[in-house]
């Protein structure tokens, strides 16, 4: 099949939100009761508003998007994110957080679709970090939309600023996610973040969405790669 990213859902300004794109592959690449999940390695800048080409995977064989040979990203089933989550907070504890969110002065990409503050009509993820020393991070989050992609992309973003960006800059390289649970629009969620540790570029980050009761709804895990600010 032909799909098309639209310029509106940018990153970097030429290139597709990690997260929207991933989204986007993923609910086209089938699961199964062992790999509820979808992982998704995002091999090159996804093009904007151009026809790619989505084949879709498999039991033995990846999802994958391409820019005519080019492989733009490859998806495959895969278990569930776990390990420990952070305690949810409630929705004033995370708008309490999003004071401490980065401006568009100190964000490399302030029209990122996801966390733009520059964006017209983006996701405005304005992750902060929570008080103590859980080093998680928090932000609200009110969808118009519930569709995988949208999700996907209020998921990615935290994460890469719990994973120290823009102290680092940093783009998405791999993000397994699990919607259990797709939001309930016009409802106020937060979306929880947090380091999973660094390896070398690579920057690990885990994320979750809950209701404003504290129920989870999905969570992501986040492999991120440090670029120089020159290449940005």
């Amino acid at each position: 099949m032909h799909v098309v990213i639209p310029g509106r859902y940018n990153g970097p300004p030429t290139s597709g939100n990690g997260g929207w794109v991933s989204g986007l592959v993923a609910s086209h690449t089938p699961t199964t009761e062992d790999a509820p999940a979808v992982s998704v390695r995002l091999r090159l800048p996804p093009p904007l508003d151009r026809e790619l080409t989505l084949d879709v995977g498999g039991e033995a064989t990846p999802t994958t998007l391409r820019d005519g040979d080019a492989v733009v990203a490859t998806a495959t089933a895969a278990p569930a994110p776990d390990g420990p989550l952070p305690d949810p907070v409630t929705v004033d504890q995370a708008r309490a957080a999003e004071a401490f969110a980065i401006t568009a002065q100190e964000h490399p990409f302030p029209t990122c679709y996801g966390c733009g503050p520059d964006h017209p009509s983006g996701l405005h993820m304005r992750s902060g970090r929570l008080p103590g020393d859980s080093g998680a991070y928090a932000a609200t989050w009110t969808p118009r939309d519930d569709s995988p992609p949208e999700v996907w992309a209020a998921l990615d973003c935290p994460g890469g600023k719990a994973a120290g960006f823009p102290a680092t800059v940093m783009v998405l390289g791999t993000m397994t996610a699990r919607i259990t649970t797709p939001p309930t629009l016009g409802e106020e969620h937060v979306v929880l973040s947090w380091s999973r540790g660094d390896d070398g570029r690579k920057r690990h980050a885990g994320s979750a969405l809950f209701t404003a009761g504290g129920r989870l709804l999905a969570r992501a895990d986040q492999t991120w790669i440090a670029v120089e600010r020159s290449g940005t």
